[in-house]
């Protein structure tokens, strides 16, 4: 079996160092933060300064795909999330009386947790994984590396003019000296820095294709009064208009968020920073409204992020690996904007196909490469989905226009779903990762459905929940 070294831990880090201690590897895990997720989840979550995840305190979206992997793979995290207090919600539950159940309705659950839940079950078990060491506070500070030939050689020492053809890393640096590894795995995020640190070693860089957003999004925490476990089942918890969406985020421990997100470009964007005002436009929307109106005690500010992009990074070009020996998982390979909430998903199952594989050779070209093709297989077309839809969302904000012909179709299907089980089943098929857009919406019966939906409403226009503009600028003003 193989040595595993992780850079970063974060969900990545935790989840691919524990499964592949549990695939009988060795792991040793090296985060700079100084301290590890506990069980005080509000101390943790809303008083533990995290600089280098500011990611942390939003919401996070626990879809089918991630459960699935929690529930198959580590079902002892997966039980330590909900004694936490995480809660599970079927997709169809949104109906009175749930449809006859179909193979893999059972995969069509979303895991209602905030992102601090699962760290903290993750970090639970692995301190007591026998096969796994911690190093917290201990930062990787640059690789160690050796040709083909098998000459050692440590970072800042650039062989030649930006040639990488032959290096393999065979380890990692931090203050406290050098550890050697089979394998090491970048789960240290896009903030990671292991760009430079590849430069370092003479390697060329990662092949990276970025996508603007152009989103900028604003969250406020709450709980729930005293001895309400539920919050309302409608409306829908996401809506949006030409310009700016609601979405709530039922958490655990009857915690939630409401989210608002407008254009970076939106003249209202920084009045959006203010908690009262915050609070009047998140009410204009219809799940704001409903959520807000429980009473529910605020817990936070308003917490603001912007200049989200979609990025997809690879370690293989036409020439080959750019480096062997080490892989990618999580926003190490993908980071992609929250809209979708498919970050988490995308992680696991990046983590489990480290831990399932670690052991085929992990220092050779093979093992590169088919790590890199696994990633083009399995996780780029979701990347690819994903920006789509933020195109389509960012250019309606940017804009203001309506959505028309084909936009209109895609925006009816999602509408259609409310009311039609079997359009909400394609529909949760897609957002739980479980089917490709691509398959699950040409299904004829689907079309057939959402084209009689429409027929029967030749008025229909999408995107009309919330505010018109002046309204919007009302809401807005100081």
């Amino acid at each position: 079996m193989a040595h595993v070294l992780v850079i970063g831990g974060g969900v990545g880090g935790l989840a691919t160092a524990l499964l592949a201690a549990r695939r009988g590897h060795t792991a040793e895990l090296f985060e700079r933060d100084t301290r590890a997720p506990g069980t005080a989840l509000d101390r943790d979550f809303f008083g533990w300064r995290r600089p280098t995840v500011p990611q942390a305190v939003q919401p996070h979206a626990l879809l089918g795909a991630a459960r699935n992997v929690l529930r198959d793979d580590l079902p002892d995290v997966y039980a330590e999330m909900l004694r936490l207090g995480a809660r599970e919600r079927h997709e169809l539950d949104w109906f009175e009386v749930r449809p006859p159940e179909l193979p893999g309705d059972q995969d069509l659950v979303m895991l209602q947790a905030r992102r601090i839940v699962l760290e903290s079950a993750l970090a639970t078990a692995l301190r007591a994984e026998p096969g796994a060491v911690v190093r917290h506070g201990e930062p990787v500070t640059g690789l160690t590396t050796a040709s083909q030939a098998g000459d050692d050689s440590a970072a800042g020492e650039p062989g030649g003019a930006g040639e990488a053809d032959g290096i393999r890393v065979t380890g990692v640096i931090t203050e406290a000296g050098g550890y050697q590894g089979d394998l090491v795995v970048d789960a240290g995020g896009r903030r990671g820095g292991i760009e430079r640190r590849l430069g370092a070693v003479g390697c060329r860089p990662p092949v990276v294709e970025r996508h603007r957003t152009g989103l900028a999004y604003f969250c406020r925490w709450y709980r729930m009064p005293e001895g309400m476990d539920e919050g309302p089942r409608r409306p829908w918890a996401v809506t949006g208009g030409a310009f700016a969406g609601c979405a709530v985020f039922p958490a655990d421990n009857g915690v939630f968020a409401v989210t608002l997100f407008v254009h970076t470009a939106d003249t209202t964007r920084s009045a959006l920073r203010d908690p009262v005002v915050f609070e009047r436009a998140a009410r204009s929307f219809p799940p704001g409204e409903a959520w807000l109106a429980l009473g529910a005690e605020p817990l936070s500010g308003v917490l603001a992020t912007a200049g989200l992009d979609n990025r997809w990074s690879a370690l293989v070009d036409e020439r080959g690996p750019v480096v062997t020996g080490l892989v990618p998982v999580g926003d190490s390979i993908t980071h992609t904007n929250p809209t979708l909430g498919q970050g988490t998903s995308l992680a696991l199952w990046a983590a489990r196909r480290v831990a399932r594989t670690a052991h085929r050779d992990p220092g050779s070209d093979r093992f590169a490469v088919d790590h890199h093709e696994w990633a083009v297989r399995t996780l780029k077309p979701w990347f690819d989905f994903q920006v789509v839809a933020d195109a389509a969302i960012g250019e309606r904000f940017a804009t203001r226009a309506g959505r028309t012909g084909t936009a209109r179709e895609v925006a009816a299907l999602f509408d259609c779903a409310l009311e039609d089980p079997e359009v909400m089943r394609a529909r949760a098929r897609v957002r739980h990762l479980a089917e490709p857009p691509e398959r699950a919406y040409a299904d004829p019966e689907i079309r057939a459905r959402v084209a009689r939906w429409l027929a029967t409403r030749p008025d229909y226009a999408p995107n009309e929940a919330g505010p018109d503009r002046e309204e919007w600028e009302k809401l807005t003003a100081g």
